[in-house]
């Protein structure tokens, strides 16, 4: 079955929808059975058949490794951008953390794209993405918690790592399948939202908005209805990442599965910190 999923579809192996992607796994990784020899000239044996050194396969443990170091990453690049720029007591001094918002927002955009429409998955595009989305989330951070209040980062912080850990419960425990048709639902919710969201900034430059991604009442319905699609893309990510393992994908793909992850967490804190600001707000 082939994804849907623009971050897994450049990976072959994660549309086999449950078959080895070689012939020689279903043997363990040693060729198949005619190939067996003993040692005859010419002929394949033991050494000859066993996987490369270093084809290692992926597993929970090496998706669960990357996932760590790159939302590592997004948390080191976040607390140093908070860390290091001046506090905000006032409008006047907004200039700097709008441009860490820009930069930081545009590169790990553009870094999403090609992470996601790369056909080899690239350790170090996928730590860049990160090391710009801390930027980005880091200043935004700031500014929700210096106009809001104390606390509603920390509640955003929380509320996420509950989500991630409610929805993989969920779907280890419920035994959720993923079929067709949601794939396919999640992914158009998810570009639709992303075109609004350009929609509202190319109305922005003229003056005009509707407030879809404000702090008012349209603000919290489209705040609700992003963390609902951040969570449908954490399942889609499980699901993904089982079929990968089943499929004997390579190590390197776990990449791929933590870029995936990280991406549907940002998206879910970033709804969730505006909907705590919505909620907070005098």
């Amino acid at each position: 079955m082939q994804s849907n999923n623009p971050v897994f579809r450049r990976s072959e192996e994660f549309s086999r929808a449950g078959a080895a992607p070689q012939q020689t796994q279903a043997y363990g990784g040693y060729g198949q059975p005619a190939q067996w020899g003993v040692g005859q000239p010419g002929a394949l044996g033991y050494d000859d058949v066993r996987p490369a050194t270093g084809s290692g396969r992926m597993t929970i443990d090496s998706v669960v490794q990357k996932t760590a170091i790159t939302l590592g990453v997004i948390v080191v690049g976040a607390m140093a951008t908070w860390i290091l720029t001046p506090e905000i007591r006032s409008y006047s001094n907004l200039s700097g953390i709008y441009a860490l918002v820009a930069v930081g927002s545009l590169g790990a955009f553009a870094l999403s794209m090609v992470n996601s429409f790369k056909r080899v998955v690239s350790p170090a595009l996928v730590l860049a993405f990160a090391a710009f989305e801390g930027v980005a989330l880091g200043a935004i951070s700031k500014m929700f918690n210096a106009y809001i209040g104390d606390g509603i980062v920390m509640g955003a912080v929380i509320g996420t790592m509950a989500a991630f850990a409610g929805t993989l419960a969920a779907y280890k425990v419920l035994n959720i399948r993923v079929g067709q048709k949601f794939r396919l639902f999640v992914m158009a919710a998810v570009f639709a939202m992303l075109g609004l969201s350009l929609m509202e900034l190319v109305l922005s430059l003229f003056g005009a908005q509707i407030g879809l991604f404000g702090l008012g009442g349209l603000g919290a319905v489209t705040a609700v209805i992003g963390i609902v699609l951040g969570v449908f893309m954490l399942i889609l990510d499980f699901d993904f990442v089982e079929q990968g393992i089943r499929n004997g994908l390579p190590e390197r793909e776990s990449w791929r599965a933590s870029f995936a992850m990280a991406v549907s967490l940002v998206w879910i804190y970033t709804n969730l910190l505006r909907l705590l600001a919505i909620l907070n707000q005098d």
